[in-house]
């Protein structure tokens, strides 16, 4: 079940099911409302999105509040997260599942987000979306290509071929909005050859982890996994946290995998990556495509979960193709 694209007039909802909207500076706030009503819509805040509950997530019902009361107004017609966080696998047993089913609409963020986004497509066959927060807007520079991405995929229809980005940066812009350090990026690296196509599944790993398990785990068979992970993560815990994963029921049937960049402080190299990946028998017979532009650093493109996609690994063509969105 797809939501419907965006168009001139609909509305945006910001809801905060992790960390609140008053981390975010007042002046990131009002260039990521100018930016996003780049697409002749209004921008609204949920009721509870800027609560201030210090090291904490605020309670669990206002969460479940705001997310409810988004689903449930009919201007909605999408729901954009603050941020991540580290708790949003706290709400799960207390959403309406029917009611985001009888109200199907957009739902995009990353990181912590990825256990919601997961968990709705799981109970209810809504397509969500692994993409940027409302506080990645409040960027100044190096954010033509989130956007051009972002508008890609909810105001068109059609396959969208993902390139690389010209640049990459991972730096705590929101620290210093002028001073920042860009890298040129060298593009795809192919770790393991082949063609595949299937359902898009996926986001940051560890969190997508919290479901194991459980009823909001969506089924691998048949998918192509995004995987990404954070600065927390470093080579060991990405090598057992994906291990964790490969020993999921229906793996076996996992089509492909893409891996977006790692930030510098996991310590994460290429080399390592390869080592990993290679170890794994499991991995031997699909494509494995690395250092895709989504994630932890910057800039990153939008995919769907519960979408399709298509993927060629070759050394000198590799490609990624977002079919359904």
């Amino acid at each position: 079940m797809f939501p419907a694209k965006l168009n001139k007039g609909d509305e945006i909802r910001v809801i905060s099911p992790a960390e609140s909207l008053t981390m975010i500076a007042e002046d990131q706030r009002e260039l990521a409302v100018e930016r996003l009503k780049k697409l002749g819509v209004d921008v609204t805040f949920s009721t509870y999105s800027d609560t201030d509950k210090g090291t904490l997530s605020t309670p669990i019902e206002e969460r479940i509040s705001d997310i409810h009361e988004a689903f449930r107004d009919p201007k909605v017609k999408m729901i954009l997260t603050t941020i991540g966080g580290f708790d949003s696998n706290q709400l799960l047993r207390y959403i309406d599942y029917d009611l985001i089913k009888e109200n199907p609409k957009i739902f995009c963020g990353f990181s912590d987000i990825t256990a919601l986004s997961n968990a709705f497509y799981r109970k209810t066959g809504l397509v969500t979306y692994s993409g940027p927060h409302f506080s990645t807007f409040g960027m100044k520079k190096g954010i033509s290509y989130t956007w051009e991405y972002f508008e890609k995929i909810f105001t068109q229809s059609a396959p969208i071929s993902v390139l690389p980005a010209e640049d990459w940066s991972d730096d705590t812009w929101f620290l210093d909005q002028e001073n920042r350090n860009f890298y040129k990026n060298k593009g795809y690296e192919m770790i393991s050859p082949g063609e595949a196509s299937g359902r898009t599944l996926g986001g940051n790993l560890c969190t997508l982890n919290l479901l194991h398990g459980t009823e909001y785990m969506p089924p691998l068979e048949g998918a192509i996994l995004f995987l990404e992970d954070d600065e927390m993560t470093i080579p060991q815990t990405f090598d057992r946290d994906l291990q964790s994963l490969i020993h999921q029921p229906g793996f076996e049937k996992v089509k492909g995998l893409v891996i977006g960049r790692f930030q510098k402080e996991s310590s994460m190299t290429m080399s390592l990556l390869k080592e990993i990946i290679l170890s794994k028998e499991e991995l031997r017979h699909i494509p494995v495509i690395a250092q895709a532009s989504f994630g932890h650093t910057t800039p990153r493109f939008t995919f769907p979960i519960g979408g399709e996609a298509k993927i060629r690994a070759e050394k000198s063509n590799t490609v990624i193709e977002i079919v359904k969105h």
